[in-house]
């Protein structure tokens, strides 16, 4: 039997009061834009690693990802691994990031490019975050649904936004941050612990073979590594699966390109403690994503069928409530299981909601609309903004089937449109403005056409992924413009070198 309701109840009751707590002990901390925006650019090493952990790891992995791995097995890890590939590189770029110490990415891409830059990274930042922050809502919806039958999908995802929405709005970025310390600690133990219990419950790794595919435990799987393809499943309808490069490079390029990392960056006490919290990041991003692929997949070889298999991006949050029974011991792992993925949703969804509404405010409202606006007039448009563009994710959600073809989809856009501007600010002198602004253009309409665009094209070029057509766009646009346009001054390279 699965854990008795009343545990789910006071384990949840507890992990919101927690976090509650959390964010009204930040409140009185919360005076200035910069203590709302990134925490007084004080946070150490140890508080980055956990709410970069916090804000990576959410329902792209805990859904979509393990989604994928339902149905691909071990495969899925391609696309957690185009974050760790990222991860290799943002070693080099976070001290970087902390000199530079602004706001947000559009901050630095006026400062680095032109004011055009900037509003076209605001308008790429609401599309993708917003996104992300609506799939978060249905990863909560689902649990909330899974505990409590009484609790529709829907209702619980209107319930999940208004825990996020009011968790995010109180205490800004100190609230997120801290909040994900807790959070980051709870899921990392319990998940961990859980991997090798789930096994032995499974009958043992040859149990878990025998109950799958040979082709889930392959490096591939019944993925192919370049191209995508459609196949007929056992009930007559159609499929798409997704290459190995098509889950890899948006995973990558948007790690790469995170605004909420950046942010992150920005919010460290110094460039050291940036530095030594990326390592922190690197392992303990390998070891949860490769954890949370272990769960899905033993979890699938328990759960084949039934309501798990129509909707297999519930398999995490399935197994923790139905795999666990039998001694109070492993109804408690079960029900701590079930609650750290939820938390888990919720620190995400914070962090990306967090993310755009810092956008409008600094980008929009005090750049162009109140220049001269006070700390009190500033806290108080964001907590607007974060409820707005809370209840604009919301919407988004409503009508999403598919929450590994959604994340793909909003990391495409941010991949293609933001991330090769955002690294060439870094590590390439000769872009320019104008090459920065047909890059993000190129990038952003490629990738929200390619669905009308791809099928008029020749089949070798239009049955392509739209991360690969974007991109090739993204970077001609960058390169081309930027070597027939004059060089940049010495002033727009100053706080970009070493």
């Amino acid at each position: 039997m699965a854990p008795p309701m009343t545990l789910y109840v006071i384990v949840l009751g507890l992990i919101v009061v927690t976090l509650l707590g959390v964010s009204l002990a930040r409140l009185g901390k919360t005076k200035t834009k910069a203590d709302y925006l990134v925490a007084g650019r004080s946070l150490p090493a140890f508080v980055l690693v956990f709410t970069l952990l916090s804000s990576w790891i959410g329902s792209g992995s805990l859904l979509g990802g393990a989604e994928n791995a339902y149905k691909h097995g071990f495969a899925a890890l391609w696309q957690a691994a185009g974050g760790w590939a990222g991860l290799a590189l943002i070693y080099f770029i976070a001290p970087r990031a902390r000199k530079f110490a602004q706001f947000t990415i559009p901050d630095l891409l006026e400062s680095r490019y032109n004011q055009t830059a900037r509003v076209l990274g605001v308008i790429a930042v609401l599309f993708t975050y917003t996104a992300i922050t609506s799939y978060q809502f249905i990863g909560g919806g689902d649990i909330l649904h899974l505990i409590f039958p009484q609790v529709t999908a829907i209702h619980g995802r209107y319930i999940l936004a208004g825990f996020v929405i009011l968790f995010t709005a109180i205490a800004g970025m100190g609230s997120v941050a801290y909040m994900d310390v807790v959070i980051g600690m709870l899921a990392s133990v319990t998940l961990i612990v859980a991997l090798p219990v789930l096994i032995h419950l499974a009958g043992g790794w040859s149990g878990v073979q025998a109950a799958l595919p040979a082709t889930h435990f392959q490096l591939f799987g019944d993925l192919r590594p370049i191209s995508s393809y459609t196949r007929t499943l056992p009930d007559g309808t159609h499929e798409q699966v997704k290459s190995a490069l098509a889950i890899f490079l948006p995973t990558c390029l948007l790690m790469l390109g995170n605004q909420s990392m950046y942010q992150k960056f920005f919010s460290a006490k110094s460039e050291k403690d940036a530095t030594r919290a990326t390592l922190g990041w690197i392992v303990g991003t390998v070891i949860l994503e490769s954890v949370i692929v272990g769960v899905a997949v033993v979890g699938s070889a328990i759960f084949r069928t039934g309501e798990v298999a129509q909707r297999p991006r519930e398999i995490l949050a399935y197994t923790a409530t139905h795999a666990f029974s039998g001694s109070p011991a492993l109804q408690l792992l079960g029900a701590l299981l079930v609650g750290a993925i939820f938390a888990k949703v919720v620190s995400t969804a914070n962090n990306y909601l967090f993310s755009p509404a810092t956008n409008l405010v600094n980008d929009i409202f005090v750049r162009y609309l109140r220049p001269e606006a006070s700390n009190g007039e500033v806290l108080m448009v964001s907590r607007a903004m974060v409820i707005l563009l809370g209840i604009w994710a919301l919407v988004q959600s409503i009508a999403v089937t598919s929450v590994l073809e959604k994340s793909l989809q909003a990391y495409t856009i941010y991949s293609a449109a933001l991330t090769p501007v955002i690294l060439a600010a870094f590590f390439w002198k000769r872009a320019t403005a104008g090459g920065a602004v047909a890059s993000i253009a190129a990038g952003t309409v490629i990738t929200l056409a390619w669905d009308r665009l791809g099928p008029l094209l020749p089949p070798a070029i239009g049955q392509q992924d739209a991360i690969l057509p974007a991109l090739v766009a993204s970077l001609a646009g960058l390169i081309v413009v930027s070597l027939i346009s004059p060089r940049p001054t010495q002033e727009q390279l100053a706080k970009f070198q070493p």
